[in-house]
């Protein structure tokens, strides 16, 4: 009796797995919250990029490439943003599945209308992304067509879960559609703004205010002396809203400059979870706009 139940125990936990779903991996914060929103309890989410980390200076760690081998998919942001880690976790991981051309492989970018192509690349011109600015998440718009992507993605490798993923979507859709009625009511149109990064043209597209000049003189490349002295005398004569900078990013620097020219520092979220309150999408695009203002 004691065998038979032992065998019968073991019998329901081989065909009755602890986590049956889907084993998602996410390179940045946004993306593995967007993943919760449709995929809620039928998938699980590693995400690989902390909040506080620049997504441009990531390296591969063994925990990424043992994350890979375990994924059913992969997803990603594109654009070369993770270059510097992403081949090697596709290469190393030796799964299948996740290799591009595959269902687990999942490129946000193929969704979004990008900006900032570039048909002729040299080092001259700092570290800039030949296929576009990968910074689109700034985007509403972005996010929301990535969603319907990552929504048909996963409700193609998990056919049995379809309608919920694409129940889970509609939802999302409408409360993403409501908030951004209320983000279009706060006026920026017309607003100049410093930036330090190139990582808010998607979100000045969007919402009509312009970036004039950056405190890098290049993506990539650190303010020289004269370079600051000139954007000095050129802000205390445009007299812009405010400097754009992220908390990981620049911001001793946009301090600085904002002490010597009286222009307020803006320090908006880079990512979900970069700054307090960002715990997910809605309220990581709260914050970014409501900081505009």
């Amino acid at each position: 009796m004691r065998k038979l139940v032992l065998s019968l125990i073991m019998s329901l936990a081989l065909a009755s797995p602890a986590f049956a779903g889907l084993n998602v991996v996410a390179t940045l914060p946004w993306i593995g919250s967007l993943a919760k929103e449709i995929g809620k309890d039928k998938i699980s989410v590693t995400t690989l990029v902390k909040p506080s980390q620049d997504p441009h200076m990531v390296e591969a760690k063994p925990s990424m490439i043992l994350a890979g081998r375990k994924a059913d998919i992969l997803m990603y942001d594109g654009l070369d943003l993770e270059i510097g880690y992403l081949p090697l976790i596709l290469e190393s991981s030796r799964n299948p599945k996740i290799v591009p051309g595959k269902p687990g492989n999942f490129d946000c970018s193929r969704f979004v209308n990008v900006i900032e192509k570039h048909t002729a690349v040299d080092r001259s011109m700092g570290d800039v992304h030949p296929l576009g600015n990968p910074h689109y998440h700034f985007s509403p718009s972005n996010i929301l067509r990535v969603a319907e992507g990552m929504t048909n993605a996963l409700a193609d490798l998990d056919r049995g879960n379809a309608d919920y993923y694409r129940a889970n979507f509609k939802s999302f859709a409408a409360k993403w559609k409501e908030r951004q009625n209320q983000w279009q009511h706060i006026n920026l149109r017309g607003k100049k703004f410093v930036a330090y990064h190139h990582f808010f043209e998607y979100l000045a597209a969007e919402y009509g205010f312009r970036i004039t000049e950056y405190v890098e003189p290049k993506p990539g490349i650190p303010p020289s002396a004269a370079h600051i002295e000139r954007l000095i005398e050129d802000m205390k004569a445009s007299k812009p809203s405010g400097i754009l900078v992220t908390p990981s990013i620049g911001l001793k620097e946009a301090e600085s400059l904002g002490a010597k020219t009286g222009v307020k520092v803006i320090v908006l979220p880079q990512d979900v979870g970069s700054m307090k309150g960002t715990d997910d999408l809605f309220s990581f695009m709260d914050k970014v706009i409501s900081s505009l203002r």
